[in-house]
């Protein structure tokens, strides 16, 4: 059909050219139309034909055999053919020797790579109680941005987890076992020793020299976050995000020196004016050596006022509330006990 349209065109122009172009023919093709070639009765696929860059079977045979010397080693083929090069022998390309190998019929020769392990049995959760201040403190290290790129200042910080104290801080420009030993080594001078240090899986969190400090010298449990488990270090985690998202935060510190100087304003500041909500809008402070019950007092008594003045505002006497007697990480659902005022 399209031949037909081209020989009638071609009449009607006068230009076999033309009529090609118009009906979007190209002349090699019909060119071939015109003269086809003579049909071979067995076809030689064009990855068999014998051509002058082809490896000759001779020396495909010695790849194979350089290569199935070195599976038997439990080694690649890269390691057969670097090796063969190391002997002063080079037979083809390093892609020809990858080629050959995958034509090998007998792939089971092949040395198997290991696959990835299954991960160890599952951690233990960690569960910690506290119903005191300093039982159980956790500890985090967080970034803070300067205005280089790949340079970040280092915010070390120990929280006591029943009162949500800042009991121990640093500003550093890297992490390091030794700068951590040396935060706690003060924050158990002013406070005291505790009963458990929890952290998250890093590598200074996990360091001998720390572990040497507070378990060797202090008799100091130590727990630390499942991997891969956000939520098994949820006060320094809090702790950090009430900071970076106050209102003022820098985000970006010109220097070591400003970043210093402001957790040196934040700490006291978070410590003993920060309403935390996690202990009932006290500051941790007033949790963590107990005046909270004196402002309860006066709360309680504020509350007791408001609700004789406008009792029609209310179904029941509301309560005042107070901190939990009981706090912790991974603690059964049971229900909170509050303490008593």
């Amino acid at each position: 059909m399209e031949n037909d349209l081209v020989a009638e065109l071609a009449g009607i122009t006068g230009s076999q050219r033309q009529a090609l172009e118009l009906t979007g023919v190209s002349r090699s093709t019909w060119h071939y139309r015109q003269h086809p070639r003579d049909r071979v009765a067995d076809p030689i696929p064009q990855t068999e034909r014998a051509y002058q860059s082809r490896i000759s079977e001779p020396d495909r045979e010695k790849i194979t055999e350089h290569i199935l010397s070195g599976w038997a080693g439990q080694n690649s083929v890269d390691h057969a053919f670097a090796s063969a090069w190391d002997q002063g022998i080079m037979l083809g390309s390093r892609r020809t020797w990858w080629r050959i190998a995958a034509e090998i019929e007998d792939q089971m020769l092949r040395p198997k790579v290991p696959a990835r392990k299954e991960r160890t049995a599952p951690r233990n959760k960690p569960v910690l109680k506290a119903t005191g201040p300093g039982q159980v403190w956790t500890w985090d290290i967080s970034d803070l941005y300067s205005p280089w790129r790949g340079v970040v200042f280092k915010a070390y910080k120990i929280t006591d987890i029943f009162s949500r104290e800042i009991v121990g801080w640093r500003v550093e420009d890297r992490e390091a076992d030794h700068l951590a030993v040396e935060m706690f080594a003060q924050a158990i001078a002013m406070h005291g020793t505790p009963c458990i240090v929890h952290a998250d899986n890093g590598a200074a969190m996990k360091s001998n020299l720390l572990r040497d400090f507070l378990k060797e010298q202090h008799g100091t449990e130590l727990s630390h976050s499942r991997p891969y488990v956000s939520d098994d270090n949820p006060f320094s985690e809090a702790g950090f995000r009430t900071m970076k998202y106050r209102p003022g935060y820098p985000k970006v510190y010109a220097d070591l020196d400003s970043a210093r100087a402001y957790l040196g304003e934040y700490v006291p500041w978070y410590n003993q004016e920060h309403k935390h909500s996690g202990i009932a809008l006290f500051s941790p402070s007033q949790v963590h050596d107990g005046s909270w019950r004196e402002a309860w007092q006066t709360r309680e008594h504020a509350l007791q006022r408001y609700f004789e003045a406008h009792p029609e505002r209310f179904r029941a006497r509301p309560s005042t509330p107070t901190p939990a007697g009981t706090v912790g990480i991974n603690l059964p659902n049971e229900k909170p006990q509050n303490k008593a005022a």
